[in-house]
C-alpha cells in the first residue's frame, strides 16, 4: 500500500503558530522545533503524543564472514541476542531508563535458541549465503523478510517505532546496500564496524568491490536488497515501510538501521517524511548516508554500538517536543508581553 506524505498545508500552518506562540523568542528552541512541527505533520494533529514507545532488534547472520571481514567470530552474533535476553546490553539499559518497550527478533541468527521468554523468533533462515559467491538470498526470501517485518510492527500499540540490528557482517553488507543505492564509491562507505585495522578494512574494501562486479545486474532496490543485504535488514526495511503506512513515528539509529531505510526510501521515498534520524554515527560512510538522505540527526555522540541504542538515547528529544508543544504557556495565556515592533 503506498505511504502518504505527511504535506499538510493547513495543519504546518497551525503548527508553526502554536510554536511561535508559546513564551519564547522565535526559533530558540531550535531543533525541537522542527521536530515538534514533524510529529504533529505524522500524527495530522496539533496534540500530538509519544505512546508506548518500542525499540524493535533484528538479528541475523551473514555468510559473507566467511571472507574474513569481521574481527569478531559469528557466534558473537548468537551470544550477544543472549546477552539482550539477559538484559545486559548497552540497549537494555537505555531502554528501561526510557520506559521504552524492547523487543529483539531472531531474523535469522546462525544458532538454534529454542523457545525462549522475550525472544520473539521469526528465523528464516541459519543466515544468509556468501554474498561475495552467490546473492545473499533468493528474491523469495527476501519477499517473505518484508513481509515478516510488516507483520511485526502492524501488531505494536504505539506511535513510535525505533530500530536496531545485531550481526556480525551486517556493516559490510550496509557498505554494499550504500554504495549500490547512492553510488558513493566503496572505499567512502566501509568502516572499522567492530573494530577491523586499517588493512581489514582495506581486505573488506576489496571484498565488497569485486562482489559489486559479480552482481552488476543487481540495480533496482528488491534485487540489490536481496543480492547484498541480510535477512535482519530486509525484516527491518519491511518493518520500516509499515510503521510508515500506519503513520507511526520512526526512529532511525546507526549505519546498518539507515542502510534498510535506504532501501525502504528507495521503494517508497514517502516513508521519509515519518524519519526522526536519531544520531550520526561514528562508524564511517554513515554521515554521507544520512547527507543522500538530506537527513539531519539529533544527536551526534560518536556512537558506532547499534542495538538501537541511537534510538533510546534520543527518545527524551520526541518527549521534550511533544511536552513543550502540549504543556507550554502562550505569550497570551501567561500574560506576557511580546516582542515589540
Amino acid at each position: 500500500m503506498p505511504i502518504s506524505p505527511t504535506r499538510n498545508d493547513a495543519l504546518a500552518v497551525q503548527l508553526d503558530n502554536a510554536i511561535n506562540n508559546k513564551t519564547k523568542p522565535l526559533g530558540s528552541l531550535g531543533v525541537l522545533e522542527a521536530l515538534a512541527k514533524q510529529l504533529g505533520l505524522i500524527q495530522n494533529t496539533r496534540a500530538i503524543s509519544i505512546s508506548k514507545p518500542a525499540i524493535l532488534v533484528f538479528a541475523a547472520d551473514h555468510g559473507v564472514v566467511a571472507e574474513g571481514i569481521s574481527a569478531y567470530p559469528q557466534d558473537v552474533t548468537w551470544q550477544m541476542v543472549e546477552n539482550f535476553l539477559a538484559g545486559g546490553a548497552a540497549i537494555n539499559v537505555f531502554a528501561a531508563q526510557n520506559s521504552c518497550d524492547l523487543r529483539v527478533i531472531d531474523a535469522g541468527v546462525n544458532h538454534d535458541f529454542g523457545p525462549r521468554s522475550g525472544l520473539t523468533d521469526r528465523k528464516l533462515a541459519h543466515g544468509t549465503h556468501n554474498f561475495a559467491q552467490q546473492p545473499a538470498m533468493s528474491s523469495e526470501l527476501c519477499d517473505t523478510a518484508l513481509a515478516t517485518g510488516m507483520a511485526l510492527v502492524a501488531e505494536l500499540e504505539g506511535n513510535v517505532v525505533g530500530f536496531g540490528e545485531m550481526g556480525i557482517g551486517n556493516t559490510t553488507a550496509a557498505a554494499a546496500l550504500m554504495h549500490k543505492l547512492t553510488g558513493i564509491p566503496v572505499a567512502q562507505c566501509v568502516g572499522a564496524g567492530t573494530g577491523l585495522s586499517a588493512e581489514g578494512i582495506l581486505h573488506k574494501q576489496h571484498v565488497i568491490e569485486a562482489a559489486v562486479a559479480k552482481h552488476v545486474h543487481a540495480t533496482e532496490a528488491h534485487d540489490v536488497l536481496a543480492t547484498f543485504g541480510g535477512l535482519e535488514i530486509a525484516m527491518m526495511a519491511g518493518a520500516m515501510l509499515k510503521a510508515a503506512e500506519l503513520r507511526k513515528v520512526l526512529l532511525i539509529d546507526g549505519f546498518i538501521v539507515t542502510s534498510a531505510l535506504l532501501v525502504a526510501a528507495r521503494m517508497q521515498p514517502a516513508i521519509l517524511d515519518y524519519c526522526v534520524f536519531a544520531h550520526c554515527s561514528n562508524e564511517n560512510g554513515h554521515q554521507q548516508m544520512l547527507e543522500a538522505l538530506n537527513a539531519k540527526p539529533l544527536l551526534n555522540l560518536g556512537l558506532r554500538l547499534g542495538e538501537g541504542t541511537g534510538c533510546a538515547l534520543a527518545l527524551p528529544l520526541l518527549h521534550a517536543a511533544a511536552n513543550f508543544l502540549n504543556q507550554m504557556a502562550t505569550f497570551e495565556s501567561a500574560q506576557v508581553s511580546e516582542k515589540s515592533e
